[in-house]
């Protein structure tokens, strides 16, 4: 320290010392020694202390942080050693989904017995039976006159009804209905059958009360869909569907249930906020309203946010990848790290739905993944943009639609979610597509988006199903529907019968055109009512409305399409329910020391029960649906399934396998194929798992884990899989690949 610092520093402590001695001067003697005592015992420890400092003699009685401290020197561009904060850790903040479980996501089986009419002589008596017991109950309660006589008509039958009621069902919201007879009816068929209507409830077997039934829950009604084939075989004719039969009465709404380790009130509030935070919406006079509120220590009450609304499993799982707590320093440092992970394809889809989770905050961060070099990295990017709002990542998706069957059916979903002109144009692009499968999924994502768009608007025939005439170039097709909707999609305006031909319209209608006819008579024919007759244009969208006007119903209009190619009266294909699927393998881009594709970079890409709403079909005896959506035990199931197929696949020929299994089929008229031996065993396995209650600790379902057979899953999946038998029951059926 120079001399001069030293003196003005002397200087300062004289003036101090002179200002305090005219302040005291004016005191008493006494108060004046008190006070200077008081004064010297306060100074001198600071007289002391600075001295030793100016001596460099008091190193260790100086403050211990000015020891840490760096100054720089004058003569050198070093820095004395110092401790430094190194920010904030990059670990993963604790996640919502490590506190809640969820409910209300599972499909719930109802059950009733209703009574079909309009059927041709086919009906019967049926045998005494708790079944005919319910039905003439529920005549009674209807005050339905003669109640015996009209069920032992051979024009009506007992059936029993059976429907899934779907998760987040509102009042007024329809779904598929099964039909079946009971066993010793007399009933041959309930070909051109109509359900009447019906109550459905749950049932549950009581021991000692038998059978009880619970709560009405729905109601169904409607022409019954039986064999798309000729109707030569006795079993599919005892059998249907209504699509779109079912109507819900109630609400069912998506509840979150605190784990019971970290139940409290406390927990249970702050977790409703976090969600709150993340997704609202804003009521009549423009207030914001969170979707989340805690009604307990243990129950959160959840509404689904619009842009979910046609996929919920991808909302809960945006829920369980909310960080519960977290301060802004640390998110920007994770959102830089999930940022990273984004371009790496094994990370991608965790980092994209985690950026999802964070919000808007995230967007600029998605929109670095649309540049990622791999499709998987951009494609879960531009998923997660979708239903953030953005259509920066439209493009991305529509080539992920087009080109890789694994991300065909969420990228569809994910460009439905968007109103957008340039989500209309990119789905008119697909339909003009090859690929039944990529035709009518892009129309399902367009009715999704705008259902009175001038392409897809349609019309309503006889008040039952819909007719879509799509004016698109490329080969006709016609698609005709077994799930949800009934409706009929003519791809090509312009479609045309060949002649000659002659089929039939249900039981009472008929179509028939000599060789070389410019026209076709359309007529109907039923004793003790008067002939009908149209003539119509060749016109296959013309006959469709003719036939519809003669009184013929969906299963009626699907029967004679798909009569008529079998005849080869049609021009090009027809396909059923050809959707996209979930659950498929996606093959990484890579190669091995001989530059093959290896099948060891498998990804199997979602779950059946991951599937969109609008893609959704349930099948026939499928006990899976009873499981819940997005269950721990099933996300354990997939990872296992992964790891497997990266563990027995190896070489160009598995990997060509898995590419046949992921590409639709563009043979004609499918139906779902029945049930292997491995789906069956591994159907036995989740019984036992569905007995287990539904919500509990993580802890308590762990167990489950294990009776996971990950050598059962790699055998059923390395069984080549088929798409589906044809429908004609008295043809050979097509080998197994």
């Amino acid at each position: 320290m120079s001399p001069k610092f030293l003196f003005f520093q002397s200087d300062f402590r004289i003036a101090g010392l002179s200002s305090i001695t005219s302040v005291f001067a004016c005191l008493p003697f006494g108060q004046k020694l008190l006070s200077w005592g008081i004064i010297l015992l306060a100074v001198f420890p600071l007289i002391a202390l600075q001295g030793c400092t100016e001596m460099n003699l008091g190193s260790s009685l100086a403050m211990p942080s000015l020891s840490k401290m760096a100054f720089k020197s004058d003569e050198a561009d070093e820095f004395d050693e110092f401790e430094m904060d190194e920010g904030p850790e990059e670990v993963d903040p604790p996640f919502l989904g490590q506190y809640v479980t969820v409910s209300g996501l599972n499909m719930i089986l109802l059950e009733g017995v209703g009574l079909v009419t309009g059927l041709d002589g086919t009906g019967g008596d049926p045998p005494p039976s708790q079944y005919r017991t319910a039905l003439l109950k529920d005549m009674q309660r209807r005050d339905i006159p003669n109640r015996n006589s009209i069920i032992r008509s051979p024009s009506t039958a007992l059936v029993i009804v059976r429907a899934y009621l779907p998760p987040l069902v509102q009042p007024g919201d329809r779904f598929d209905v099964e039909v079946r007879l009971p066993e010793g009816s007399e009933t041959t068929s309930l070909n051109g059958g109509w359900l009447l209507e019906c109550r459905l409830s749950e049932r549950a077997v009581v021991a000692g009360r038998g059978v009880i039934d619970g709560k009405e829950r729905a109601r169904a009604s409607g022409p019954i869909l039986v064999s798309l084939g000729e109707g030569k075989s006795s079993s599919l004719l005892q059998r249907g569907r209504v699509i779109g039969g079912g109507v819900g009465l109630e609400s069912r709404d998506m509840r979150l249930y605190m784990k019971e380790d970290v139940r409290s009130v406390r927990n249970a509030t702050r977790i409703a906020s976090r969600i709150g935070t993340r997704f609202f919406s804003y009521d009549s006079y423009g207030h914001r309203e969170p979707l989340a509120a805690a009604k307990s220590d243990k129950r959160i009450t959840l509404k689904i946010h619009p842009a979910y609304k046609d996929n919920f499993p991808r909302y809960v799982q945006v829920i369980q990848n909310i960080a519960f707590r977290e301060s802004e320093v640390e998110q920007q440092v994770r959102m830089e790290r999930l940022e990273e992970e984004l371009m790496i394809p094994e990370k991608a889809e965790l980092a994209a739905i985690q950026l999802e989770a964070i919000g808007p905050e995230a967007i600029p961060s998605l929109k670095k993944g649309l540049k990622a070099e791999t499709l998987e990295s951009r494609f879960h990017a531009a998923v997660a943009l979708a239903y953030l709002g953005e259509t920066a990542g439209l493009e991305v998706l529509y080539e992920a639609a087009r080109d890789e069957p694994a991300f065909r059916v969420f990228a569809m979903a994910a460009m439905s979610t968007l109103d957008d002109g340039e989500t209309h144009y990119y789905f008119s692009q697909l339909m003009n597509e090859e690929l039944m499968e990529v035709r009518y999924g892009a129309f399902r994502g367009l009715t999704t988006v705008n259902k009175n768009d001038p392409l897809v608007r349609g019309e309503t025939l006889n008040g039952q199903c819909k007719l879509h005439v799509i004016d698109v170039p490329g080969e006709p097709m016609i698609h005709l529907t077994h799930h949800q909707k009934a409706e009929i999609v003519l791809f090509g305006s312009k479609q045309e019968f060949k002649v000659p031909i002659a089929v039939a319209a249900g039981p009472h209608i008929r179509i028939n055109a000599p060789a070389g006819s410019d026209n076709i008579i359309v007529s109907r024919y039923k004793v003790g009512e008067k002939d009908q007759r149209r003539v119509v244009s060749r016109e296959i969208a013309e006959v469709i409305r003719a036939a519809a006007d003669l009184g013929a119903s969906y299963p009626d209009l699907a029967q004679m399409l798909v009569q008529a190619e079998r005849q080869r009266n049609l021009p090009g294909q027809i396909g059923i329910d050809m959707l996209p699927e979930a659950g498929r393998v996606y093959i990484r881009p890579g190669g091995d020391s001989d530059g093959k594709r290896s099948a060891g970079r498998a990804k199997k890409i979602g779950n059946k029960n991951m599937v969109p709403n609008q893609y959704r079909k349930i099948e026939e005896d499928d006990k899976e649906a009873l499981k819940p959506l997005l269950s721990s035990e099933t996300s354990h199931q997939e990872s296992s399934a992964e790891k497997s197929i990266e563990s027995s696949k190896k070489g160009k020929p598995e990997t060509e396998k898995l590419r046949k299994e992921n590409s639709p089929e563009k043979s004609i008229l499918f139906r779902p194929k029945s049930k292997s031996k491995s789906n069956q065993e591994s159907d036995s396995n989740r019984k036992k798992e569905d007995s287990s209650p539904r919500i509990q600790p993580e802890k308590d379902r762990r167990p489950l884990y294990r009776k996971f057979n990950p050598i059962k899953k790699a055998a059923a999946l390395l069984t080549p899989k088929r798409e589906g038998e044809l429908l004609y029951p008295e043809t050979e059926p097509p080998p197994q690949q």
